[in-house]
């Protein structure tokens, strides 16, 4: 039987003390009864004896200690999934927003589910085509994988994240088997709009499940979003069967709000003011993302994070980088030379590439082309320093060709745009096509017969 209480003792900014509860559990929902008769909800974040301190989702403004009530349901808060959530917008808090009707839930699931227990899962080793060259062919993404991309303020991640959303695909039998789950936390209106229309513009919507949730929404709520995303996603991989490409922007926003409700706690502060807990918060996170045993859908995450003054050190790039495997890297030198997207090639890593390419799987030379472009590249920029250092007449003639390579590898692979989709075929021969501005004698991570199949001739 659900118990209601007039035995509110304290409001403190988003918080609430409630004295005298019996059988309240933490994460349960509970309803706020106001003198006018209007209900606010909110979540339990501690129980200690017969006290309760509890977390608002809205303002605690107008809440009158005597006469309002409050009633605790008896479940954590939950998402009603469905196969028809495709196409649709909901708020961080899984309401439809975009004028639609409610879903008809199949059933209704705790967005605070487990991560995945490592028996359980399944090696990654699919290839997942995003169309930019960058990943596909150097960081390529494979099901199953946790992949994050480091960001910058005023760096164009949300743009990359909306073209990884409309142009990401798994190639053979699957191909029709595929969505995406887009959490967008903390953003702007303005944000929020453009992911909105860039969807239907292009017709990703009717295989995306969107989630908004805007700056001006509570701390709390934007605590529940990816977790929101996860369980839709959850639901689609392991009970729909499909290959589920989870995007999650930003997650800076998300480290914020968590330090905001710890603060509000009064909890003992860890690095920079986060909860010592953050790097546990944020594998219950990532960690649900995989594939399972027995299971044919996968889960693959790609997190998208903004570095607090493009700094690598900072706790949430640190920890993130520990939870999953290997990261992308936007550059503010690059995007200041105008190449979009300006991702850092050689910092940049995917861990599980190797697992991804090959014969099969994307093509025979992949590996090779892979390990000789990175070389070549890095060459090209240690080569392009010593010409500004000592100018260019202290460079050989093979130096000289490296630094034009460099030159043409972030003018014609790195860059292509928003709109440019690339299948990985394309990104391969354009691969070639770079690596034959060297000699032949130059390409040592090749083998001599993929080199004489797919090097293009010289006339």
């Amino acid at each position: 039987m659900i118990k209601e209480y007039r035995t509110i003792r304290e409001v403190s900014g988003p918080l609430m003390i409630v004295d005298g509860v019996e059988g309240v559990t933490y994460d349960e929902l509970g309803e706020i009864q106001l003198t006018d008769g209007s209900v606010r909800r909110c979540q339990v974040l501690e129980v200690n004896g017969d006290k309760a301190v509890v977390q608002l989702f809205e303002s605690s403004a107008g809440i009158n200690l005597a006469d309002s009530k409050i009633r605790f349901l008896g479940h954590p808060l939950q998402l009603g999934v469905s196969g028809d959530m495709l196409g649709r917008v909901f708020n961080g808090m899984g309401r439809p927003i975009d004028g639609g009707p409610a879903i008809l839930a199949d059933e209704f699931r705790d967005i605070n589910g487990l991560a995945m227990n490592p028996a359980a899962r399944d090696y990654p080793n699919e290839f997942i085509q995003t169309g930019i060259s960058t990943i596909d062919g150097l960081n390529t993404l494979v099901r199953g994988q946790k992949l994050p991309i480091f960001s910058g303020s005023g760096l164009p991640h949300a743009a990359l994240a909306a073209q990884i959303a409309r142009q990401a695909k798994v190639l053979g039998d699957d191909a029709g088997n595929f969505a995406v789950v887009f959490a967008a936390i903390g953003i702007t209106f303005e944000e929020s709009d453009f992911f909105v229309q860039e969807f239907r513009r292009t017709g990703a919507i009717d295989r995306t499940v969107l989630f908004t949730n805007l700056a001006n929404d509570p701390a709390v709520e934007r605590i529940a979003t990816p977790r929101m995303a996860l369980t839709a996603a959850e639901y689609l991989a392991f009970e729909k069967d499909m290959h589920v490409l989870v995007i999650l922007t930003d997650i800076t926003n998300y480290a914020e709000a968590l330090r905001e409700v710890s603060a509000a706690k009064k909890e003992v502060p860890g690095r920079r003011g986060y909860p010592g807990y953050l790097y546990t918060n944020l594998a219950t996170i990532y960690e649900r993302a995989g594939r399972q045993l027995g299971k044919k859908g996968s889960i693959t995450l790609i997190p998208i994070l903004t570095m607090p003054e493009d700094d690598k050190t900072h706790p949430i790039p640190d920890l993130t980088g520990y939870i999953t495997e290997g990261q992308i890297i936007l550059s503010r030198e690059l995007y200041r030379k105008g190449i979009n997207p300006p991702v850092d090639v050689l910092p940049s890593l995917s861990r599980l590439k190797d697992k991804g390419t090959g014969e099969g799987k994307t093509r025979e030379d992949h590996s090779g082309t892979m390990n000789q472009l990175f070389a070549a590249y890095a060459t090209g920029k240690e080569n392009q320093e010593l010409m500004s250092i000592l100018g260019e007449a202290a460079l050989s003639p093979t130096d000289l060709l490296y630094a034009k390579f460099a030159d043409e590898f972030e003018r014609r692979y790195v860059s292509q745009g928003t709109e440019e989709n690339r299948s990985i075929e394309e990104t391969l021969d354009l691969g070639w096509e770079l690596l034959s501005i060297l000699p032949a004698t130059e390409l040592k991570r090749i083998k001599p017969e993929l080199i004489e199949k797919y090097l293009p001739k010289k006339d």
